[in-house]
């Protein structure tokens, strides 16, 4: 398993897009509420500072968070600063996980880190994991960037990995992902399974607007279902 060039370049981008959208805030800004039920605009930069050093001690083999009530005391903690002082907390976490993404040898992209609730997946996967929260995150700001702005290259990769993360879901009923574009995927209960649960619900759409439904972000505007939409879990 390679350098994954792509995401870390991807990653970079959505970085910068984000602190772009964030230059012309003001503290009032910064204290309203987010689309986030509960979290002002303050909250999600503290979590996505405070991410970004997660994924940090993730790289050292250590907790992504010391437990899930220090993760959530830390970003209320931080979430009621000036802008200034998110926008450089959020610089610096950013190039702390850049620094700790940059010193990975060639050969342990492939090495097995662990998540939070005990999920594991590759080093490789860290940048496209850092990506997704930043993109999902600056829809949640709530500063006019929608899941319609969402770049190709991220719907392209979202999309299988969302399949892959609802697949055999005992929650999830049986659901058809279609593309306009052709592509099209099984997840719920029974994807993957050798028993068939039942026809599935077949949702169509384009990337964006499929993206946005299975991450929560929408209610699933601009896509048509041949039943009625399936309650997607939250990520």
């Amino acid at each position: 398993m390679s350098r994954p060039e792509a995401e870390l370049a991807a990653l970079a981008g959505a970085g910068n897009r984000l602190l772009s959208r964030l230059g012309d805030l003001s503290d009032t800004d910064v204290a309203a509420p987010s689309a986030l039920p509960g979290w002002t605009r303050g909250h999600v930069l503290a979590h996505l500072a405070r991410n970004a050093d997660a994924l940090v001690e993730v790289l050292a083999g250590r907790p992504m968070y010391a437990s899930a009530a220090v993760r959530e005391e830390d970003i209320e903690r931080d979430a009621h600063r000036s802008v200034a002082e998110h926008l450089s907390d959020l610089r610096a976490a950013d190039a702390r996980l850049a620094e700790a993404l940059r010193r990975i040898p060639d050969d342990r992209w492939k090495d097995t880190v662990e998540l939070r609730n005990g999920v594991t997946d590759t080093a490789a996967s860290v940048p496209w994991r850092r990506w997704l929260e930043v993109e999902l995150h600056l829809i949640d700001l709530d500063l006019g960037y929608t899941v319609a702005d969402l770049p190709g290259d991220f719907t392209d990769r979202a999309l299988p990995w969302l399949v892959r993360r609802f697949a055999d879901r005992p929650d999830v009923e049986p659901i058809g992902i279609r593309v306009e574009d052709g592509r099209s995927w099984r997840t719920g209960r029974g994807a993957g399974a050798d028993g068939d649960t039942g026809e599935p619900v077949v949702v169509t759409g384009g990337p964006a607007a499929l993206t946005g439904w299975l991450t929560g972000r929408t209610t699933g505007t601009g896509l048509t279902a041949s039943g009625d939409l399936p309650r997607i879990p939250a990520l």
